[in-house]
């Protein structure tokens, strides 16, 4: 566990925050607003940031472990979202929170406990340009680019 470690995690963890609290208080009437980044309805946004970008735990874990991580190109990712977008596009509120609250204290946990040197290891991912460290993928992927979508949500609903 490590300062850098703790200082990530607290801002995943109000980065989470915001999320549920802005699918909480989402009307029903803009639940199926279509967001203008991805063309799909805020529900589905909302759960693809809870699954596919809190799913990237699982390559911040293979980063820490050692392991290759699989190629990810861009064409592979929108292939595996717009599956994602079509299998969910009925996924409801209920679903959505369990799935962040879920997913979001594994993240907060996972993270809490790194230290310097798993922060620091390196994997490379095609689609983010090449090498990155455990904690640009956490800091990029799940935080930065889910608020790029949690915006496009709430330019959806004007919230």
């Amino acid at each position: 566990m490590s300062k850098r470690a703790i200082d990530l995690a607290d801002r995943f963890k109000a980065f989470n925050n915001e999320l549920i609290a802005f699918v909480k208080n989402c009307p029903d009437e803009d639940w199926r607003r279509v967001c203008p980044g991805e063309q799909w309805p805020v529900g589905v946004v909302a759960r693809h940031i809870a699954a596919s970008h809190y799913g990237a735990l699982s390559l911040a874990k293979m980063m820490v472990a050692g392991e290759n991580l699989p190629e990810l190109t861009e064409g592979v990712i929108d292939q595996l979202n717009s599956k994602h977008a079509e299998r969910h596009r009925n996924c409801t509120k209920d679903e959505v929170l369990k799935t962040l609250r879920e997913n979001g204290t594994s993240v907060a946990d996972y993270v809490a406990g790194l230290g310097d040197t798993d922060l620091d290891r390196t994997g490379h991912i095609a689609a983010a340009g090449g090498d990155m460290t455990t904690e640009q993928l956490i800091a990029n992927i799940i935080i930065r680019t889910g608020g790029e979508h949690l915006a496009h949500a709430k330019a959806a609903t004007g919230a």
